[in-house]
């Protein structure tokens, strides 16, 4: 009966999670992250609008990371732009997983003809380069911030749609899911009663890393040019930089922080990620698959002696 109870209900998970030095940091980094999306406009010291102080002003005088091109601070644009970078990966990630996970999940557990359809659009999302793609879409559909979650979601769709079909191939072909359908359970009683918690795991965790994804995605569309042009964000901080020849004035202020801000989120939403998958999936620490360094046991009894 262990079989049916899903992984992430198991006690010890988030003791587990939480053991781990990387999910600690990943966690702390994040956390971090959350309060400045969540209290930024409130902790930005100055206005964000254009004003007429100095452009590219160095550090100092009161502005921490100094000016942009527009004279406005460039610690307080850090503060604003982190929501709509953070909202948008959440958001993205969340489009995708729901799309992937439907996507997945149907034509892993249903096959035939439905299988070969889908996992052919799927295919081709996969073949197709990222940027380009994204290029086109952004112009075709504009740069709204709706648009740019939309684009983001429909990229990054088909590898979680891939990694969940294969999970779900595997679960429909256990014990406890044929003894369902023998009994005369319906495909929906078996999809939301068996099969679909023990996808849930592997989905959060996945889900997990597309945010970094989304993240990134966002940061890349917009520094291209192509996002929101009312929308402060990471991305949009870097555009701006690097318009105004911030690289040739010497103003790396204007363009290392968003760049790590960018990295560091990054960063933490993938050590997270890790963590949970590895906890959430026994598997992931067996032998090669574990991403853990191998440790050698002690010997005991008469072998340690020996």
């Amino acid at each position: 009966m262990t079989d049916t109870v899903p992984f992430v209900a198991r006690p010890g998970v988030v003791r587990e999670v939480l053991r781990s030095w990387s999910a600690r940091a990943g966690i702390a980094i994040l956390v971090v992250f959350l309060v400045i999306a969540l209290f930024g406009q409130w902790l930005a010291p100055f206005p964000t609008t254009p004003t007429a102080g100095t452009v590219f002003a160095p550090p100092g005088d009161g502005h921490l990371l100094g000016t942009d091109d527009a004279g406005v601070d460039v610690f307080s644009l850090l503060l604003k732009g982190a929501r709509v970078s953070l909202v948008v990966g959440f958001a993205s990630a969340f489009v995708a997983m729901v799309i992937g996970g439907t996507v997945g999940v149907l034509t892993g557990y249903f096959g035939g003809r439905t299988d070969s359809v889908l996992m052919r659009v799927a295919d081709y999302f996969l073949v197709i380069p990222d940027v380009p793609l994204m290029v086109v879409m952004a112009a075709l559909f504009g740069r709204s911030l709706n648009n740019i979650v939309l684009i983001i979601a429909l990229i990054y769709w088909a590898s979680t749609a891939r990694l969940i079909r294969a999970q779900t191939r595997s679960v429909k072909e256990r014990i406890f899911v044929r003894r369902a359908r023998a009994q005369g359970a319906g495909h929906g009683r078996v999809l939301l009663t068996h099969v679909v918690p023990q996808i849930v795991p592997l989905l959060i965790a996945n889900t997990v890393l597309q945010i970094a994804l989304g993240i990134y995605a966002e940061t890349f569309v917009t520094f291209l040019g192509l996002g929101d042009p009312e929308a402060t964000s990471w991305g949009s901080i870097l555009q701006a930089a690097f318009s105004a020849s911030a690289q040739t004035n010497g103003a790396w202020w204007a363009i290392v922080p968003p760049g790590f801000c960018v990295t560091l989120v990054v960063i933490g939403f993938t050590l997270v990620g890790q963590t949970v998958e590895e906890a959430l999936n026994p598997r992931l620490r067996v032998g090669h698959l574990a991403h853990r360094r191998f440790r050698v046991r002690p010997m005991r009894g008469d072998l340690a002696r020996d």
